[in-house]
């Protein structure tokens, strides 16, 4: 992960044409190796078997109810699994207690709902991970979060609560608390699926802009915009299964398996 993904502004938000990190495909990440979950009888983790490349950006698209966000929730244990093993850069998830708070710092969450404290300016949500957890006295930690507001494009809305912005600046201050704690991982559950449709772009460039900045990403999203734009590779889920891997270009023009090929039908159709 460079400087740039840290906060350091590297170029506007919006702006698509920077170089994209090449990512290390040869030393993993995260490893996910034959994961179950079930819900009292819903398998809805079958048997999942993939990697995620550091600097890689992994979309994963499917149709409701496939697992997408319980594979996504289980990469940092909100979800437990009932077997397999998560590695994250080589270190087994851990099960309760100090090891999995670090390990939720080094991987960030982003999710439907902002999560925002209401009663907390922009400025003290982003910078209370990093004072209380990473013991950055308030000086460092406000300048590394207005070099983070300013990377998403809201420094001018630092002294404001959440209830003063709008639903696209509030999950842009999510992400900007995500990346406060200098996380190897961000996990995107859904980011834009409480916004309204004027306000999804703006949070869409900001993925993008973390993407070619070279920010490891796993992003459950029915945004195929996005999924086109800045996934290194497409994983299409149904039935709790990984039914087909791809590259963008591969997934969208020649889907292999019926179920990507009638998702795709439907989702071009609408």
């Amino acid at each position: 992960m460079n400087a740039s993904a840290l906060g350091t502004p590297a170029s506007p938000t919006g702006d698509t044409t920077a170089i994209r990190v090449q990512h290390d495909e040869t030393d993993p990440l995260v490893v996910i190796s034959e994961v179950n979950k079930h819900y009292g009888d819903l398998h809805v983790l079958n048997n999942i078997n993939t990697t995620v490349g550091r600097g890689e950006v992994v979309v994963v698209l499917g149709p409701s109810g496939s697992g997408k966000s319980t594979l996504c929730r289980a990469i940092n244990r909100l979800e437990t699994i009932d077997s397999g093993t998560i590695t994250i850069d080589g270190t087994p998830l851990p099960e309760e207690g100090k090891q999995l708070a670090r390990l939720r710092a080094d991987v960030g969450m982003v999710f439907q709902s902002f999560n925002l404290f209401a009663h907390k300016t922009i400025l003290e949500n982003v910078t209370l991970g990093p004072i209380k957890v990473s013991g950055m006295t308030k000086k460092d930690a406000e300048e590394h979060a207005m070099a983070l507001l300013e990377r998403v494009g809201i420094a001018n809305q630092a002294k404001k609560l959440p209830s003063q912005l709008s639903g696209g600046q509030q999950q842009r201050a999510a992400i900007a608390r995500s990346l406060a704690m200098r996380p190897k991982l961000i996990l995107l559950d859904e980011p834009t699926s409480a916004l309204d449709p004027e306000m999804i772009n703006e949070v869409l460039d900001t993925m993008i802009g973390l993407a070619n900045d070279g920010m490891t990403m796993v992003a459950v999203t029915h945004e195929m915009g996005f999924a086109r734009r800045a996934a290194d590779r497409i994983l299409f889920m149904a039935d709790g299964q990984i039914v087909e891997e791809a590259t963008p270009e591969q997934f969208f023009t020649d889907p292999k398996t019926s179920r990507a090929q009638d998702f795709l039908s439907k989702i071009i159709g609408h």
